[in-house]
């Protein structure tokens, strides 16, 4: 991801802080206790329940060594006691030496375990690393004169790519750029992302129209569709915008196959919505039929920047069940920057749904630097704009 940033979660970070350090001492912490309790409590009370959850509690978190030397400290604990109140012979302390010496012993044991299963998700985090870099790699900041910065987060957890994707490549014809969704979750819509992002990445340097280019990657979709089962051939589909902007000229071409509509913000705050003059189906139903591809031309002056997102943005859901608008979120905001507007826009988007998502979101801003443009500009917050007096 692009210019990530979180912003707002200095609460949480104190939080997590002190939540870990009394972590730490929680197991020395029951041992005392536990022979505190023993020490003032008649003989018939017994501190062993604050004994055995010493090493349990620090089998899952601690190291090996520091899970051992915890169990070792509960035990020497229970030996002690019962060694100065003489009873070190009855069967009641053997039968709590035994007790708590198990449940060390068990306490490795879950140690080992669960350092294992970090270690294997672990792994599984480096090849959906490595996975997103090879499919969704990240931009350059500067394309064809162009600021630019991509912003992708995945729905499901610890999954780092999922069915939307992105891409922005400088050709001949200018700088060329997709946005689209993948109809389906998991691998299959992985690899139709793949399909998707090789088509537009060879087609975009040879093909001289945008609509020449949604041909050569319906093309690609069909002819996928029959190879493999987890791209349906009948009901598989991707939603997508291309676009285009030509060198040394302030335009912006674009062609969109049932995507949400695109945004253009201007320098002055000023925002509009690039809806397309007719609706057209998504990739990968060209065989229903439909329209020739329209492709329309918007102004794209110095100090415009171009947001192209999928629905993840606007089905994001608050509490209350409202879904978010970023044309109303955005309307009348100024951000010096691409990167500046994605980490803003992502971090409000959180705010709006209180951390959760339930759809992958992928963001593509591409700016045109402003004549004469200062290098640091005025920057308003994202906020509701009821909010805003």
């Amino acid at each position: 991801m692009v210019g990530q940033g979180r912003q707002g979660n200095g609460g949480r970070a104190g939080g997590s802080g002190a939540t870990r350090r009394v972590v730490r001492v929680l197991p020395v912490a029951l041992i005392a206790l536990g022979m505190v309790f023993d020490v003032l409590t008649p003989p018939s009370f017994t501190g062993s329940p604050f004994f055995t959850a010493a090493p349990l509690i620090a089998a899952p978190l601690f190291t090996l060594w520091a899970t051992a030397l915890t169990g070792a400290l509960a035990v020497c604990a229970v030996f002690v006691l019962h060694l100065l109140d003489g009873t070190g012979r009855q069967v009641e302390a053997l039968t709590e030496l035994v007790t708590v010496l198990t449940v060390a012993g068990l306490a490795l044991l879950i140690n080992r375990m669960v350092r294992r299963s970090g270690e294997r998700l672990a792994s599984a985090r480096g090849i959906a690393e490595a996975a997103q870099r090879a499919v969704l790699p990240k931009p350059a900041e500067r394309i064809g004169g162009l600021h630019v910065s991509a912003w992708y987060e995945a729905a499901q957890a610890d999954a780092f790519i999922g069915g939307d994707l992105y891409a922005v490549q400088e050709t001949p014809y200018g700088v060329r750029l997709a946005v689209g969704d993948v109809r389906g979750k998991g691998l299959g819509a992985v690899e139709a992302v793949a399909v998707v992002l090789g088509a537009f990445r060879e087609a975009a340097d040879t093909e001289p129209t945008l609509e020449a280019l949604a041909q050569r990657l319906e093309r690609a979709l069909a002819r996928e569709g029959t190879r493999r089962d987890s791209l349906d051939a009948v009901e598989g589909f991707t939603t997508c915008v291309l676009g285009e902007i030509p060198p040394g000229v302030g335009v912006l071409r674009l062609l969109n196959r049932g995507h949400p509509e695109p945004l253009l913000l201007h320098g002055n705050g000023e925002l509009a919505v690039l809806a397309p003059a007719e609706p057209a189906l998504p990739l990968g139903m060209g065989e229903l039929g439909g329209r020739p591809d329209l492709v329309q031309e918007w102004d794209f002056p110095a100090g415009t920047t171009l947001l192209l997102y999928t629905d993840g943005l606007t089905e994001a859901r608050d509490g209350a069940g409202d879904f978010y608008d970023p044309a109303d979120r955005l309307r009348g905001r100024i951000f010096p920057g691409p990167q500046a507007l994605l980490s803003a826009l992502s971090s409000d988007v959180r705010r709006h749904t209180g951390g959760g998502a339930t759809d992958d979101m992928a963001l593509l801003a591409v700016g045109r630097p402003g004549e004469r443009e200062p290098e640091r500009r005025r920057t308003v917050p994202v906020v509701p704009r009821g909010d805003a007096a």
